[in-house]
């Protein structure tokens, strides 16, 4: 295949101070940090508020698995693969919590932030809602599961305390509601409900709701919930999480959004983003219909740094949401097997492939500038996902 032109790699206004990596401390005991750090409201509840996130330094954890491998590199004098990985250890991305999440785990990131960078600011994203399924008869737990989902809300909000965090709570969770059986659907809108009544009362912590995507809901669907769980109890919404949309096309979009919901200001996820998405049209000429390529697709690069200096006034930040280098989903592609798993090589891709663009530039397509097929970029030709890798089975 013919060599794919990259765009160039280099930073906005980052947020903070740059941190190459580092190894980590052990302690964990350092008391968290509590109350305005930037003499702004932490809450920002109502839109006219400043950016709580101005001047904020977020925490940068010297124990992912970036900066192992960051190290494991130089060790293996492989200094360009050290380079390119540093790209994504160097930079502040939200630690993941829900089912998974092993007792006392958020107060060690608390206490350990202030341990190993004092005056950081940590970030969370909450993911507790179930989504494994999609189909008529989907539970998701039942109301059994929506009380532990409750009850582990409290136990979260608990944890968390009065420290001085920032919180992107439950990503695909609206998205996913037409995947739940019909007799479900308002029990999850419900419990979304409650999840945000229990976070809100913390008092140091800006949170962004689930938004949806620029390439995924209408923006007035996506109005319509977020009135409902309790945007106007919090800071704002969050976009792109889990998606490689356009920068650009998700700003468009929140914009929409905003509008119907009291001006309420917005976050995007550009950690996926600086390749933008793979789309494309298939079926037949009177019966077409997009197909998006979520499922670990190809030549995708990191976006724009984690900035609040945005551009764009209801914008509040850039952030690295997701964590790239890790599978969004278990096996296909040459993905690890199990979903979540660290995956190195896909790390590296994303910083190989890294861009500023909130935008395609000229001359590309899904975001390059050769000619790469459809296979190669991992799309479900004939209707579903391969497991092996695009290189393994792709004629380029």
């Amino acid at each position: 295949m013919a060599s794919l032109a990259l765009g160039l790699a280099l930073p906005l206004h980052a947020v903070g101070d740059s941190h190459r990596a580092t190894t980590a401390t052990a302690r964990t005991d350092c008391p968290p940090l509590t109350g305005s750090v930037n003499g702004r409201d932490p809450r920002g509840v109502d839109p006219r508020a400043p950016n709580p996130l101005s001047g904020l330094r977020f925490f940068v954890d010297p124990e992912e698995p970036s900066v192992t491998d960051y190290h494991r590199y130089l060790g293996q004098g492989r200094k360009r693969d050290a380079d390119l990985v540093n790209r994504l250890a160097s930079q502040p991305k939200f630690k993941w919590t829900g089912r998974f999440t092993k007792p006392n785990a958020v107060r060690k990131i608390l206490g350990r932030a202030q341990c190993e960078q004092p005056g950081s600011v940590p970030e969370f994203v909450t993911l507790r809602h179930q989504g494994k399924q999609c189909n008529p008869g989907y539970q998701a737990g039942g109301p059994p599961e929506d009380e532990r989902s409750r009850a582990w809300y409290r136990n979260f909000a608990e944890e968390i305390g009065d420290a001085r965090v920032v919180i992107a709570f439950e990503p695909d969770s609206i998205g996913t509601i037409k995947c739940l059986a019909r007799s479900r659907r308002q029990a999850r809108r419900d419990l979304l409900r409650y999840g945000v009544d229990v976070l809100s009362q913390l008092p140091n912590a800006t949170i962004y709701l689930e938004g949806s995507a620029s390439d995924w809901k209408n923006y007035r669907y996506t109005a319509r919930l977020l009135n409902y769980i309790g945007i106007q109890k919090v800071r704002g919404f969050m976009l792109n999480v889990t998606h490689y949309d356009w920068t650009i096309n998700n700003i468009r979009y929140g914009m929409k959004v905003s509008s119907l919901t009291g001006g309420k200001p917005f976050v995007v996820s550009t950690s996926y983003n600086g390749r933008g998405p793979v789309h494309y049209l298939t079926g037949r000429p009177h019966h077409r219909w997009r197909v998006n390529v979520y499922c670990n697709p190809r030549f995708r690069g990191l976006g724009p740094a984690p900035t609040t200096e945005t551009g764009f006034p209801k914008v509040d930040a850039f952030l690295w949401m997701n964590r790239p280098g890790v599978s969004g989903a278990g096996g296909c592609n040459g993905a690890p097997s199990k979903a979540g798993t660290w995956w190195p090589e896909r790390a590296l891709m994303f910083a190989r492939y890294a861009t500023n663009w909130i935008r395609p530039p000229r001359g590309t397509r899904y975001g390059v500038k050769a000619r790469v097929s459809l296979c190669a970029l991992g799309a479900p030709l004939g209707g579903h996902y391969s497991r092996a890798a695009p290189e393994h089975r792709c004629r380029h």
